[in-house]
């Protein structure tokens, strides 16, 4: 999965285009189909569709919290849908989710975290940034006690 930052915005036919190496990485999958939903129903979430199957054997085995398995399985399957790249690595995104999200009309953020892509609004993106100004400097030190390098 590539590291860093890209951008990213829904065209008129609430397609968006993946960016290079989110487009190759996925090319490069045995299964092409992706599952995009949205977990927290804030940021999207593009998952190819083996680390989200790795998620429904989580979500069928996990016990501790049930309740909470039970509603953010929920949220994924209530905004969720099977989607592929079309030939100009585009995925098209479904009319429940970009409501919930606001996804028109906005600059996206695309971030791969734990093999997935997160997908969020321009307002998200800077809710997140101002957390982490004002957060890091205490994070890090803990971070760093726990072995970061």
């Amino acid at each position: 999965m590539p590291r860093g930052r890209f951008n990213g915005r829904l065209d008129d036919k609430a397609r968006l285009k993946l960016p290079t190496a989110f487009a190759q990485h996925f090319n490069s999958l045995a299964e092409r189909k992706l599952f995009l939903t949205s977990l927290d129903r804030h940021t999207a979430s593009l998952y190819p569709i083996a680390e989200w199957r790795v998620n429904e054997k989580f979500f069928d085995s996990h016990h501790e919290n049930p309740e909470a398995a039970e509603i953010i399985l929920f949220n994924a399957q209530d905004l969720g849908g099977d989607v592929e790249m079309d030939s100009q690595n585009r995925i098209t995104f479904h009319p429940e989710l970009r409501r919930e999200l606001g996804l028109e009309n906005t600059e996206l953020h695309l971030i791969a975290v734990k093999g997935h892509v997160e997908i969020m609004t321009d307002a998200k993106y800077q809710e997140t940034r101002q957390r982490s100004v004002e957060t890091t400097a205490a994070h890090l030190t803990a971070m760093k006690k726990a072995g970061l390098r």
